[in-house]
């Protein structure tokens, strides 16, 4: 594993030891068994390598696997898996509208498309991430705004099995 860190490229993919998940994710069993895939997928966001956590969500929930990497969720607050902000509880495009109509545009960021443009950013979030200057900052009229919508109870009836379209019409 040594000579993996050697690269430039490489240096920046991630490690981690547990994902940044909500209580819904994890699902309503305290005893949860992960695997661990190291560097099995590349980030929807940034397009980094990252490690991959798998776990079944609960006594009858369906299989969960990280989407995100570490370092995107940090910086959006958000689940690794659903993607739903970690304070609020709501989707991410709910929250960053409510920001948006709120006056707190800057607090909305746009991921560059490029490469280069691409590995900068992460760079510069990892950084925010290690001085604690990353994430969303909500005014007070959004955050009065967000706390009124606020779905902060777990939702677990997510983590279950989708019904198959077939079955339910019978063929």
């Amino acid at each position: 594993m040594a000579s993996l860190k050697r690269d430039d490229v490489k240096q920046k993919w991630e490690e981690s030891e547990f994902p940044l998940v909500c209580e819904t994710c994890l699902g309503d069993n305290p005893y949860v068994r992960m695997t661990k895939e190291p560097f099995g997928k590349a980030c929807k966001i940034c397009e980094t390598p990252f490690t991959v956590f798998a776990w079944q969500a609960g006594t009858k929930g369906r299989l969960k696997r990280v989407e995100i990497c570490k370092n995107c969720a940090r910086t959006k607050n958000v689940c690794q898996v659903c993607i739903f902000d970690l304070q609020y509880g709501l989707p991410v495009q709910l929250r960053d509208k409510i920001l948006a109509e709120n006056g707190s545009k800057n607090s909305v960021a746009l991921v560059p498309q490029s490469g280069a443009n691409q590995s900068w950013y992460a760079q510069q979030q990892a950084l925010a991430i290690e001085q604690g200057t990353a994430g969303v900052v909500a005014g007070e009229a959004a955050h009065l705004k967000l706390q009124e919508v606020a779905r902060m109870q777990p939702r677990y009836e997510r983590n279950l099995a989708k019904l198959c379209t077939f079955f339910a019409r019978g063929e």
